[in-house]
């Protein structure tokens, strides 16, 4: 699935695992092991969930979870923390948390409990993206354009996903690189493979006698709108 989940953890180990199992059940999944940096990457990515540690550097998981809610950011936010006292339970969910999982926690638990958060709560509307008469379900994997069903590849869907969640931003080929293909070590660059993998889908998306939505941005980027500009 092409849902985007932020893990915010200061224990290697612990966010590792979680990374490995996060991208195993096919979540694209980005790693963080302080606040300020998770604050960083919400304003330049959406995710449909966050899990989020408590005990944390600098700021800690409870200050960040208010900052969360006291700017309007609804992004689902499932606590896995060793904090394991009713009382604090019970604070982190009354500060806006959507679950809460005691370390050490088992992996099938989280992953249970995500699903179930993207699934029933806030990322309802984050699950459904809408560009002009173009519709994107990422739970069912169904896009449609003006009354037609769009069969995509699964790299395809992918990709088309990534443009939609960051619409009306601009996507560069870096960013396409790490967060779609997941390759950020690669010795040669991957641009042509994205530009090939863009022509494909535009032709998918953008057929006649529909309105152009995907744009490349001349030495920039790309990116999905109903005008270029």
């Amino acid at each position: 699935m092409s849902l985007s989940v932020l893990v915010v953890e200061d224990d290697p180990r612990i966010s590792e695992t979680l990374r490995a199992a996060l991208v195993e059940a096919h979540y694209v999944v980005s790693v963080t092991d302080t606040s300020e940096e998770a604050w960083f990457m919400l304003s330049q990515q959406t995710y449909q969930a966050i899990i989020l540690d408590l005990t944390l550097p600098k700021r800690d998981g409870m200050e960040f979870l208010h900052m969360l809610r006291q700017t309007d950011i609804e992004t689902p936010v499932l606590i896995a923390s060793a904090r394991d006292s009713v009382e604090q339970r019970v604070e982190a969910l009354a500060a806006g948390a959507d679950d809460y999982v005691v370390k050490p926690f088992a992996l099938v638990e989280v992953l249970m409990r995500l699903h179930s958060l993207l699934r029933r709560g806030r990322s309802d509307q984050r699950l459904r993206h809408k560009v002009g008469d173009l519709h994107m379900d990422l739970l069912t994997r169904k896009v449609h354009r003006a009354g037609r069903n769009i069969d995509l590849t699964i790299m395809e869907f992918d990709l088309l996903a990534f443009l939609m969640q960051n619409h009306p931003r601009l996507v560069t080929r870096d960013m396409l690189a790490r967060d779609v293909w997941r390759e950020v070590n690669r010795a040669t660059p991957l641009d042509s493979v994205i530009d090939v993998h863009i022509s494909r889908l535009r032709k998918k998306i953008d057929a006649p006698p529909t309105r152009p939505l995907i744009h490349t941005i001349r030495g920039m980027g790309f990116k999905i709108a109903l005008d270029p500009d």
